[in-house]
């Protein structure tokens, strides 16, 4: 008799291609259908968000509707199905919560997650052959759901051996709301969870996953290290340090088909690491894009980023003006902070030919900057994981970073001495270590091209895909499940 699989229900509040505002999104719709297959069956659970294209929304079978109870009230809810790409995505549909014209960001956004997490308990009983064996919650907007399990149906017998894994994407979004929601919504006042979810005078629903969850994970192992100490825990990192045996951190991957130098449709010429000329084809393209000199020799720095100073922002305008004296190009895409897209206005229009300021989200011309730059640059405060680094390397365009988080994890700093690395990193929170170490990257483009298509080739021989990630989780969940 064939051995069962294990059944991994996978729980966001975005996934694409049905909807995605940040690197949650894109973790959702690619990873539970790397990890679905001979061993697993997963499958995702969603809001039914209005923003959801109709293409899909068409396609979408009905299979029951519900009430789930939140506190005092009785909601209605309806779960609808659709395999995409091999796996199943269930819906959960409430107009009243869901029907918004943005995923986030309104006053009760506390009681539509709160719905949302309930639901996800709730539907279980109305999938047909489906209970799961996990469920892996995804940030703050289901953090209440290893609380409700515990709390509210852990004395159900079909709900009492669910594990649950609960992934930090940015620990700066923590699900912070005023207590009065805990009687009033959450139904949890009075109970274990009350003081375990609050903080001060406010409730903490992220706080509360990471008392509750059976394993916390996040998006990187250096990360993982980091929210143990006060500078990155975001005043949690005493409940991180208590619970640092069931805390791991393991990498995002990239989409290999998407972000492919040799197929993509995006940019002026396709290359590849054993001929690379396509790659100098794209810099002349990008730099008359951008207004920028048409110069082969003169490295070209690209920045594709929010404008914050999470980012490192303060540090680059703190030294941009000193750097474009030098021999070199600037040029930013992103959007952010207006004194961030002021500085870049003013730095654009003071180095003209030097420097280029796209403050706008372009996904083509994100392309057209991986491939037609030489560098990039990502001097950031924190960075959980980090994808931008890696696609860069993808692209043969070496990485200038912070070591902090995914960027540490990820880019393996150059070493003049044996000609090892995949790209160029700084230490401290420094304007003039990331000046020096810019200036650094520029000489070696400018005097040594040699080992500089080195490490290049170097840098597209590392392999961020999806598989490999995959594996670390298939790993943790088969531990986690075996514990009984």
């Amino acid at each position: 008799m064939p051995k069962r699989k294990k059944r991994i229900l996978f729980a966001a509040f975005e996934a694409v291609p049905f909807i995605k505002t940040g690197g949650l999104g894109d973790v959702a719709g690619v990873l539970p259908g790397v990890l679905n297959g001979k061993d697993f069956d997963v499958r995702v659970v969603l809001p039914k968000l209005s923003s959801i294209p109709k293409q899909y929304t068409d396609k979408m079978q009905y299979v029951a509707s519900l009430t789930v109870p939140l506190s005092w009230r009785k909601q209605y809810c309806g779960i609808e199905v659709l395999k995409h790409n091999g796996v199943t995505y269930y819906f959960l549909d409430n107009e009243y919560y869901f029907r918004r014209e943005r995923a986030y960001g309104y006053g009760d956004d506390c009681e539509r997650i709160a719905f949302f997490s309930k639901a996800i308990l709730e539907c279980l009983q109305f999938l047909p052959d489906f209970i799961p064996d996990l469920i892996h919650c995804n940030d703050w907007h289901t953090a209440l759901v290893p609380v409700f399990l515990h709390e509210h149906y852990g004395h159900l017998a079909q709900y009492r051996g669910i594990k649950t894994i609960f992934t930090i994407h940015n620990l700066k979004f923590q699900g912070l709301f005023t207590r009065a929601y805990l009687w009033d919504v959450l139904g949890l006042g009075g109970t274990p969870a009350e003081p375990q979810i609050t903080q001060g005078d406010a409730i903490n629903l992220m706080r509360g996953a990471v008392c509750y969850a059976d394993w916390l994970t996040t998006v990187s192992p250096t990360y993982a290290q980091e929210i143990c100490t006060g500078y990155y825990g975001e005043q949690l990192d005493g409940l991180f340090r208590s619970r640092h045996e069931r805390l791991s951190g393991i990498l995002n991957g990239i989409d290999y088909k998407e972000y492919n130098p040799e197929t993509d449709s995006m940019i002026p010429a396709t290359y590849s690491q054993a001929d690379m000329s396509g790659k100098a084809a794209c810099k002349a393209a990008l730099q008359e894009e951008l207004g920028l000199e048409v110069n082969p020799e003169i490295p070209l720095i690209c920045m594709i980023s929010r404008l914050t100073e999470q980012k490192g922002m303060d540090l680059l305008v703190f030294i941009l003006d000193e750097f474009l004296h030098g021999n070199a190009q600037v040029a930013v895409l992103g959007t952010g902070d207006d004194r961030y897209e002021h500085d870049m206005r003013h730095f654009a229009a003071t180095f003209p030919g030097k420097c280029a300021a796209s403050l706008r989200f372009d996904s083509a011309l994100s392309h057209r900057f991986y491939a037609g730059a030489d560098l990039l640059l990502m001097p950031s405060q924190f960075e959980p994981c980090g994808l931008s680094q890696m696609i860069a390397m993808r692209y043969g365009t070496l990485p200038i970073v912070r070591e902090t988080g995914g960027l540490k994890d990820t880019v393996i700093p150059y070493n003049q001495y044996t000609g090892e690395g995949t790209g160029f990193s700084f230490a401290n929170y420094n304007a003039h270590e990331l000046l020096f170490t810019m200036q650094t990257a520029c000489r070696l483009f400018s005097e040594n091209p040699e080992a500089f298509a080195q490490l290049q080739k170097q840098a597209m021989e590392a392999d961020f895909s999806w598989a490999v990630s995959a594996e670390q989780y298939k790993e943790l969940y088969l531990n986690l499940l075996a514990k009984g």
